[in-house]
């Protein structure tokens, strides 16, 4: 059985998520008073047996139950369209990479320096060690500096892929003869790990996608050591 904290989402690790996250729990938070109002109104209804052969009309509860959910509406408007915004927009970016989805594995460009561009590959089962993930470690991770904005480019050489990170809340298609966008800033250093999700093909599900954050200092010396 799954426990509770399978079901939520992911620990956020950039703004953009925590953003997000803000946004699920006040649109959560919503719908359960919604349910648990119309859920009352329906027990009372079921349960009571009073009833008024002369009741043509209501004009107004019928009113309120046509402004009312307009006011709701604009609730969860207002902070969705801000949002989509805020994931938008990007502004001046410190270094750029470029994704490429491949049938079936992800190769990276680091397109601001020269001679940096690498696959990577999903660790077979039989060759990982106890230190990797199983079906979702790679051989070589994307590297990035926290606390800098990243301006990922993606597309594909083949079919259409998915460039996902749940804990960055970022999920861009990968589509051939195109160029896709997205912004990221890491607040903090560690492993990521996201997959392609879009169904591209028989090995679909083992081409996984690992950041690693770091600092970048030493971000710096990986970069001087790859040149």
């Amino acid at each position: 059985m799954p426990s509770w904290k399978n079901l939520s989402l992911q620990d956020s690790a950039s703004p953009l998520m925590e953003q997000l996250s803000f946004f699920h729990d006040h649109t959560l938070m919503i719908l359960v008073i919604i349910t648990t109002l119309v859920g009352q109104i329906l027990i009372n209804v079921l349960y009571n047996k009073f009833t008024y052969r002369l009741l043509l009309e209501g004009q107004v509860i019928e009113v309120i139950w046509t402004i009312l959910p307009a006011v709701i509406l604009i609730f969860i408007a207002i902070p969705s369209l801000r949002l989509l915004y805020i994931l938008d927009e990007i502004n001046n970016p410190m270094i750029s990479i470029k994704a490429i989805g491949h049938q079936w594995y992800w190769s990276y460009e680091y397109s601001d320096f020269n001679n940096i561009e690498f696959d990577s590959y999903m660790i077979p089962s039989n060759l990982s060690e106890n230190q990797t993930f199983r079906l979702l470690d790679v051989d070589n991770r994307m590297i990035i500096p926290y606390n800098s904005q990243v301006r990922i480019l993606v597309t594909a050489t083949d079919v259409i892929h998915s460039w996902t990170i749940p804990s960055m809340g970022i999920k861009i298609d990968a589509t051939p003869g195109r160029l896709n966008q997205v912004s990221l800033i890491s607040n903090r250093s560690g492993l990521f790990f996201g997959q392609c999700s879009e169904i591209c093909g028989a090995n679909h599900s083992f081409m996984p996608i690992v950041i690693e954050s770091i600092s970048p200092k030493y971000f710096i010396k990986w970069i001087s050591k790859s040149l």
